[in-house]
């Protein structure tokens, strides 16, 4: 049996290769791209089987659009893991950071990363498409003086030195993934976590009247996000992820749910990857 085709945001050796290494073990295939869209497009396409795409971050919050791509393109959740994001500094082998003169990186890993560098005046902070994608240039193009905020396993697989570990400004961030496939999953033994999609009546109480169903279902609310919907002007759309227990508890809400809202939607049903 071939291996699946993994599609990722990012480069070889980014956050997103980890996770789905993570998730599927070492012998994948991957494909690189360079926005969500691809990386969408190419499950539409066929020429992926499954996606790993960021959802939420401990620091920068909820990623919006990534939330409008699942579902507008039916996307189904098939999993999910969390990641602890660690920034550290490599270059080329022999040289210290004294040797450096410029770092290019992703600029939200630069942002996390400006407290350390005020140490170092001398060097230049450049913007650049992705983390890994840039270590891999450095080792591939011998760039000398030049050093990337990547991964721990963009070192590895580049074979560059780590110069500064965790050089992260809050030591505490972490990021949350979905695993993401075009065809309904079968239903698998161990599922304790669904996402789902509900518009509602802008009246009063009719919000907490879907979240009390939950309550009274023993499922408990991890997240709940908003999106306006653009053909309505003031009208909301609810993505809300909860764990459960029972599945039977879980049928139960959804059925109330689905009486109960305008518009009604199962994004997925999977194991909570929460350790």
């Amino acid at each position: 049996m071939k291996n699946k085709m993994i599609a990722i945001q990012g480069a070889e050796g980014s956050n997103h290769h980890k996770v789905a290494r993570d998730f599927y073990g070492a012998s994948i295939e991957l494909k690189e791209c360079m926005s969500f869209d691809v990386l969408v497009d190419s499950l539409l396409d066929t020429s992926t089987d499954v996606g790993v795409m960021a959802i939420e971050n401990t620091i920068a919050g909820s990623i919006i659009p990534n939330y409008a791509l699942i579902d507008n393109n039916n996307l189904h959740i098939i999993g999910e893991e969390y990641l602890n994001i660690h920034h550290h500094l490599m270059c080329l082998k022999g040289q210290n950071i004294e040797d450096v003169k410029e770092v290019w990186s992703h600029p939200m890993a630069l942002l996390q990363c400006k407290e350390f560098f005020k140490k170092y005046p001398h060097i230049k902070l450049v913007e650049d498409v992705d983390t890994a994608e840039v270590a891999k240039r450095i080792s591939k193009e011998n760039l000398v003086g030049i050093a990337a905020i990547a991964p721990k396993i963009a070192a590895e697989i580049f074979d560059l030195a780590i110069i500064e570990d965790e050089i992260q400004t809050i030591k505490e961030n972490s990021t949350r993934f979905v695993i993401v496939q075009t065809e309904q999953p079968k239903l698998k033994e161990n599922v304790n976590k669904a996402s789902l999609k509900f518009q509602l009546d802008h009246k009063r109480g009719s919000l907490a009247a879907i979240l009390n169903v939950l309550s009274d279902c023993k499922m408990s609310l991890t997240k709940i996000q908003s999106l306006p919907v653009i053909e309505t002007p003031w009208k909301y759309s609810f993505f809300v992820d909860a764990t459960f227990d029972d599945y039977k508890n879980y049928e139960k809400a959804k059925v109330i749910i689905e009486i109960m809202a305008e518009e009604f939607k199962v994004l997925g049903t999977y194991k909570n990857g929460r350790k």
